[in-house]
Order: C-alpha cells, then sequence, then structure tokens
C-alpha cells in the first residue's frame, strides 16, 4: 500500500555502474522485484528481451537445473495476459506478461481490461517499434499508449532509455499499490537494444500518485468516526455485512472475519468476494446478487444496518439501487476508491483507507470501550432461511445436473482448491455450489465477464501455487475461446483438471433467450457443432480424457478424474434445459427473485413480466 520510497540507506545496488544493454536492465529489474514467472510469446520488436531473459536463465540456473525466471509461452497472447492475472489473483502478487508490439500487444488488451475492472495488478511489458519509426505504420506497430490508454491503470511508452529502469519498477508501484491494477510497458526495440550503466536504484517523480496513496495510508479512523459507526450498529438489530473484492485485493480477509466474529454480523458476499468468509462458516450466508443463494438476498431485503466492504453496488448486485436494501435505514462504506463512495447508492458513513488495519482498529477500539453486541434474534431468523429457502435442483432426474457435479467434486477438494471458470452458467453454479475455505481459491473474471478466462487462468495460478490442486471449471463454449492453451497445461506438465459442462450451447445467453425471448434461441444453439472435446484433449497430450454421460457414473468418474496424477481432462455431458436459479432478472429487485421449480419462493409471482428498464445482460 505505501509506495516505496529510495533512501540514502539503501545500500547499493551490487552491479550498479555496470554497463547493460536495456534488455539486461529489464530483465534484472524484473529479478529484482522478485519476478518468478513470465508468461508470454515472443515476436521480432521484444527479442533484445526475449534474448536477455534466455542468457540470465542460462547464467543463474540451480543445481537441479531450474532456470530462476521460467519464461511460459502459450498459444496466444491473451492466455499470456490471463495466466499473469490468474498468477496474481491465486497469488497477491503483480503478475507479468511479456508481448510483442502491433498484433501481440493487441491480443492484451481484454485481460488488461480485465484485470482492470477486476483490480488484479500485472504488468504487460510490450515490445514497440524503433522509436524513429514510430507514426509511421511501420511493421507491426500499433499505437498501443493510445489504444490501453483507456483500459489500463497507466501506460508508459519509453522513448528515454535513461529512464528505462525507473519506469519498469514505478510500474511495479503503481499496479500494486492504492487500488490495484494493470500497467502497460512499450518499449521500442531501440531502447532494449541501447547500452548504458544500470543504476540499480530509482523510480519516477509520480508526485501526485503517490500524494494520494500516502493520504490513504494515513487516513485512520477518528475516534469520533468509530463511535458514530458503534452507534449506528448498536441501533441496528439486523446488521449485515456486504464484502467484495476489495476485501480479497487488499489481504483482509482475516480481518474481516475477526470482525464479522466479534460482533456477530452475517456476511454475504459478491461474486468476486467468494473466499473473503470461509463459506462454510455460521456467520456466511455466501453470495449475493443476480445469482445469489435465496438467504443472502433475502436478508438484503431483510437488513436494517448494511456494511459494504471493498464492495462497489455494481449492476450484478444493486440493479436498481434504491431498491436495494430497501430496509437499511443507515449505510456504511469501507473502500480503498474515494470515487467508490456514493457513486450508486448514497451512505451514512463511509471510511476511505487500509482495509485490513482499519478493520483491525475498530475491533480494538470496541473492546477498549467494551462494546457489545448481540444478534441472536437475527441469527435465528436468518438461520431459518437458510433452512426454508436452500439451494436446490433437480435431484431426481436421469440427466446428470451440473450442480451434482459440483457438489461432488466439492466433496473431494472441501473448499480447499484453487476453482478457476470460465463465463456463463458454469460459473454461477460454481460459484453457488463450491466452498471455499480461504481468500484466493476462486479465480474468475468478474466484471468484464470475459468466456476464455478459465484455462489460461488456471495455468497461471498453478504456476503460483504449484503444491495446490488448480481445477478449471468451464463450458463448452466458454473453452472454446483459449481451447489452445490445453497443449500449455501438457507441455509443461502441470497436473490442472479440467472440467468442461456440455450443454451445447452458450448456455447463459439461452436461458435469457428462454426467459425474455419467446425461446428464440438466435446464434446460441450448438447442438450440431461436432467438436470432439476429448479427442482435442487427447491430442494436446491429456493421458486421462474422459467423457461422462451417465448420472450413476458421476461419483466413480469424478473421484478417478481428481485422483489421478498429471493433467486430467473431463467432459461431463449436462442436462441441456439446467438453468441456473436463484435469478434476479434485469432491472428487477431482490422481491422479485427467480427460484425456480426447486427452490420456495417467499414471494408469489416473483420474476412475472418483462425485463426492468435496466436490461443489462
Amino acid at each position: 500500500m505505501t509506495p516505496r520510497a529510495q533512501t540514502v540507506e539503501t545500500p547499493p545496488h551490487p552491479l550498479a555502474g555496470k554497463r547493460m544493454t536495456g534488455a539486461e536492465m529489464i530483465v534484472q529489474v524484473l529479478v529484482d522485484e522478485g519476478v518468478q514467472t513470465i508468461f508470454g510469446y515472443s515476436g521480432g520488436a521484444i527479442l533484445p528481451t526475449y534474448d536477455a531473459v534466455f542468457r540470465y536463465n542460462d547464467e543463474h540456473r540451480d543445481e537441479a537445473g531450474n532456470a530462476p525466471i521460467p519464461l511460459i509461452v502459450p498459444a496466444n497472447e491473451q492466455g499470456a495476459g490471463f495466466m499473469a492475472a490468474g498468477y496474481a489473483r491465486a497469488s497477491g502478487r503483480v503478475g507479468v506478461c511479456m508481448v510483442t508490439s502491433g498484433p501481440g500487444a493487441t491480443n492484451t488488451v481484454t485481460p488488461v481490461r480485465d484485470s482492470m475492472a477486476d483490480s488484479v495488478p500485472i504488468v504487460v511489458i510490450c515490445g514497440q517499434v524503433p522509436t524513429a519509426v514510430i507514426g509511421t505504420d511501420a511493421f507491426q506497430e500499433a499505437p498501443i499508449s493510445a489504444i490501453m490508454g483507456s483500459v489500463a491503470k497507466h501506460v508508459f511508452l519509453v522513448t528515454d532509455p535513461d529512464r528505462l529502469e525507473a519506469t519498469i519498477r514505478t510500474a511495479f508501484e503503481i499496479a500494486a499499490t492504492g487500488r490495484p491494477g494493470p500497467v502497460v510497458i512499450d518499449i521500442p526495440k531501440d531502447v532494449q537494444n541501447w547500452v548504458g550503466e544500470f543504476q540499480g536504484t530509482g523510480l519516477l517523480p509520480i508526485d501526485a500518485y503517490r500524494q494520494r496513496v500516502d493520504a490513504l495510508v494515513a487516513s485512520e479512523i477518528s475516534a469520533a468516526s468509530a463511535k458514530s459507526f458503534f452507534d449506528m450498529l448498536r441501533e441496528s438489530r439486523r446488521p449485515l455485512i456486504y464484502a467484495g473484492g476489495g476485501v480479497v485485493s487488499a489481504n483482509a480477509s482475516e480481518a474481516l472475519r475477526r470482525f464479522a466474529a466479534r460482533f456477530g454480523i452475517p456476511v454475504t458476499t459478491t461474486l468476486m468476494g467468494i473466499g473473503a468468509c470461509d463459506t462454510t462458516d455460521a456467520l456466511s450466508l455466501q453470495m449475493l446478487g443476480m445469482h445469489g443463494t435465496p438467504a443472502a438476498n433475502y436478508a438484503v431485503e431483510d437488513c436494517d444496518f448494511l456494511i459494504a466492504i471493498g464492495s462497489r453496488f455494481d449492476d450484478r448486485v444493486a440493479a436498481i439501487p434504491e431498491k436495494f436494501a430497501p430496509q437499511a435505514k443507515k449505510v456504511a462504506h469501507f473502500d480503498v476508491d474515494p470515487c467508490e463512495i456514493g457513486k450508486v447508492k448514497a451512505v451514512q458513513w463511509h471510511n476511505v483507507g487500509v482495509l485490513d488495519r482499519d478493520l483491525r482498529q475498530l475491533v480494538a477500539w470496541a473492546d477498549r470501550h467494551r462494546i457489545n453486541t448481540d444478534f441472536g434474534d437475527w441469527h435465528r431468523e436468518l438461520a431459518a432461511l437458510k433452512k426454508t429457502y436452500a439451494m436446490n435442483y433437480d435431484r431426481a432426474s436421469p440427466l446428470i445436473q451440473p450442480n451434482y457435479v459440483i457438489e461432488e467434486i466439492n466433496r473431494h477438494t472441501r473448499g480447499e482448491a484453487i476453482i478457476t471458470t470460465g463465463v456463463g452458467q458454469h460459473q454461477m453454479w460454481s460459484a453457488q455450489y463450491f466452498d471455499f475455505r480461504q481468500p484466493r481459491l476462486w479465480l474468475t473474471s468478474g466484471s468484464m465477464g470475459t468466456m476464455g478466462f478459465g484455462l489460461p487462468a488456471a495455468i497461471g495460478a498453478q504456476f503460483a501455487n504449484p503444491e495446490k490442486l488448480v481445477i478449471d471449471v468451464d463450458g463448452d463454449a466458454s473453452i472454446r475461446m483459449n481451447l489452445g492453451e490445453l497443449e500449455t497445461v501438457t507441455t509443461y506438465r502441470l497436473p490442472i483438471k479440467v472440467v468442461v459442462l456440455n450443454n451445447f450451447g452458450d448456455g447463459m445467453v439461452k436461458q435469457w433467450q428462454k426467459l425474455y425471448y419467446q425461446g428464440r434461441l438466435s446464434a446460441t444453439d450448438k447442438s450440431l457443432y461436432r467438436k470432439d472435446f476429448v479427442k482435442a484433449a487427447q491430442a494436446d497430450g491429456f493421458e486421462y480424457a474422459v467423457r461422462l454421460d451417465r448420472k450413476a457414473d458421476v461419483p466413480r468418474v469424478i473421484e478417478e478424474f481428481i485422483a489421478f496424477r498429471g493433467p486430467a481432462f473431463l467432459e461431463v455431458i449436462i442436462d441441456p434445459e439446467a438453468c441456473v436459479y436463484p435469478m434476479v432478472g434485469p432491472g428487477m429487485a431482490y422481491d422479485q427473485m427467480i427460484t425456480g421449480d426447486f427452490i420456495p419462493s417467499r414471494t408469489p409471482n416473483a420474476g412475472s413480466g418483462t425485463p426492468g428498464s435496466n436490461s443489462m445482460f
């Protein structure tokens, strides 16, 4: 969170004064920043740096022959970007992606925007045509600073080689501090080939940015503000914590759990906040929102004090802001970004600062002032909601239900595995039916909703956590987007488990078409497509590649699949008519939540009618 200041006490870098090429300086700064893995695809404009990585690894191998900074080559640069993002999401460290100019760089636009939307710290290093020909439409030239400027947290175009190493260090600082995000560095080939003295220290003078971060660090909760917060809490009878991805990004999950437990406040999380609270904990209501659990959404309807922590009232949660938490007399909001306060919903109390520290300080303040709370009646109400409106599905169907598959996998993983997903129905079923005991186990594309995210993100997560079980739960449509990365899994002998829930189409879009477009399946039915996923996986080197199409075989096959040592691929033919429920339709409030045929609803005729004015997908 705090900018890294260079001080006179810092000992000189052991390589300070050594003459190096720009490319060698890039690699040395990456080493100094603690980078352990680079994901990328080579090309003409980035060749000097790729060569420098090769030489550095060749000169610094350990006794076992392992390279200190392995360079992982994907099938496509978009895959490299999502691998870097998966690495960052799973580890909390900055992910690094390195690509060439032109199409190499533009192929990373989607993962850069995805990382910006979900506050994920990555650094993308792009080669660029030589400085002298920038703007001449040279071979493989693209205006990356202009293109990325609108989707990244910050973009650098390095035209002064003397500022190269300071730029690389500053990029890492910006990516990781404040509200994390992606930083893009565009480096012309002549700057990479330039030779100069390595300084080993120095940052760019980004004073305004550092002042904002310093202000965050300095903005501790005052005694008056703490008293105001606890006055609202003591007046409350039904408080509810609404936690988002900011809790995970800030590494504040433990502080959140202690805060919730200290005061006995139930917790519901957004899609991005899953894992911030142990989903098996008695205080957990799991996910809220468009496809949130009934207990979570009904709790939002009933709460009288809403405490938003690291969440931003996005349209998937608060589609109609004035009807979101309608009985909440007070709303409090903790965030790292002042722009989020009051942006969607007015709040009566807020704090912009360092989340982990601020939650701990509130607990300490309450301890000193002997503040105790008793929300036993509220807990009993919520326990009744959980029991009455429990998640459920068609358990008697002869067809394989996706929920059943996830429950069976979850029985083996017990909330300890890293789960990545693509985007669609499989993503929502995974969010609903998997347990997550810790943060950074749930990796998905939230705000952007990018299909094709799951497989490359799993690769990045496996490199970040080589000892953990990593499972990509994907859909047949979503995995097609980056299917080429199956070969990356086997090339690097990663023990990733890939599950494809195949319903022969774009399931989530089909669900909307059935609900709101009289069942006209425009461009979403893929039942006539000829892709044989099992053969594709076998062709890419998966020794375990199985198709599961009999319900009776689910427990046996899932056990074999999870236990297989090495990469494993499982295609499951699921009920093509299975839908994700609950569902709060577009432009509708929680009291209009559709619960389907197997979950009770406390609102008669819920979900009837046409979509509201906010009909965003």
